[in-house]
């Protein structure tokens, strides 16, 4: 619809002259921008619904205000010529700062976050899989200082007390005895009294989280898929999706195999880090079943986070 010709332009009052305190602003921006990106994993294409935080500093006091629309605009574009990568978010933190120049700008940064999909084989049944989700967080910024880059993927799994495992055997141990005395002991008899009483006391396991966060170059690729397996290698009780009772069992045994404690977690974590990335920092958080709080621990510190 054509306006008419003796309306009155639209009022540009962010154009206007600047009354309040003159002081720089550090960030001026906007959060939770749902945008739709590309990711290139594993050969092949996936599309993620993300949310994007985006802001620049505003140093000169006299500007009232940045110009959102270039950012949102420029964001769009980004979202538009995908697939996610590297180069793309230095490219886009540079425009978005020569977008500001009229400001003063010289600073931006853009997080996205977003769920990472993928498909999780059952442990032993054949042709059986259901698809994990592994939420992602990258943060970007440029400044005069130059391009930062940091990855943050949260891995659940699986975590069995050790001393908790150790008290349940003690005490199925003193049954046993009980039961059977020390003199000679029937085959049949005790496996049909452990079919019965072995699980007379069980350790208690909980479904838990490790963070990682990881600090990337211009140049890297994100590589989310073999981060995955890295850390779920490392662990080595991946949660799992679809399953039959072997596959349920076979998870029990690998509880068993990897007893561990938050610390022993931590530990683990970072040493299968360490040789691929020279600075990582690992946060592993267990969702204690036994007591209303969480156990948690920390390795290895994050130089540059933006």
């Amino acid at each position: 619809m054509k306006r008419d010709s003796l309306s009155s332009p639209l009022p540009d009052v962010a154009a206007g002259p600047h009354l309040g305190s003159p002081l720089p602003l550090e960030w001026v921006g906007m959060q939770g921008i749902a945008l739709p990106l590309w990711l290139e994993e594993g050969g092949q294409a996936q599309q993620v619904h993300a949310w994007a935080d985006v802001q620049v500093d505003l140093p000169d006091p006299r500007v009232k205000g940045i110009h959102m629309s270039r950012l949102y605009l420029l964001l769009d574009a980004f979202a538009a010529a995908q697939p996610l990568d590297a180069p793309a978010l230095a490219a886009v933190l540079r425009r978005m700062i020569d977008s500001h120049a009229d400001c003063g700008s010289t600073q931006a940064r853009l997080a996205l976050a977003f769920p990472l999909l993928r498909r999780q084989p059952a442990l032993l049944t054949a042709g059986l899989s259901g698809w994990k989700s592994y939420p992602v967080r990258l943060q970007a910024s440029d400044s005069p200082h130059g391009f930062t880059l940091s990855l943050t993927l949260e891995v659940g799994y699986s975590s069995t007390c050790p001393c908790s495992a150790a008290l349940a055997r003690q005490l199925l141990a003193d049954a046993f005895a009980a039961q059977f005395g020390e003199g000679g002991i029937d085959a049949v008899a005790a496996r049909d009294w452990l079919h019965e009483h072995a699980s007379l006391a069980t350790p208690h396991s909980q479904r838990s989280t490790a963070t990682v966060t990881v600090p990337l170059t211009e140049q890297a690729e994100l590589d989310l898929f073999p981060l995955i397996e890295l850390v779920e290698a490392a662990l080595a009780t991946p949660l799992q999706t679809a399953v039959k009772r072997a596959d349920e069992q076979a998870f029990a045994r690998l509880n068993g195999a990897n007893l561990m404690y938050v610390e022993d977690a931590a530990r683990r974590v970072q040493a299968a880090l360490a040789p691929h990335y020279a600075q990582a920092h690992v946060t592993v958080q267990h969702m204690e079943s036994l007591h209303p709080h969480d156990a948690v621990a920390q390795a290895g510190k994050l130089a540059g986070n933006c």
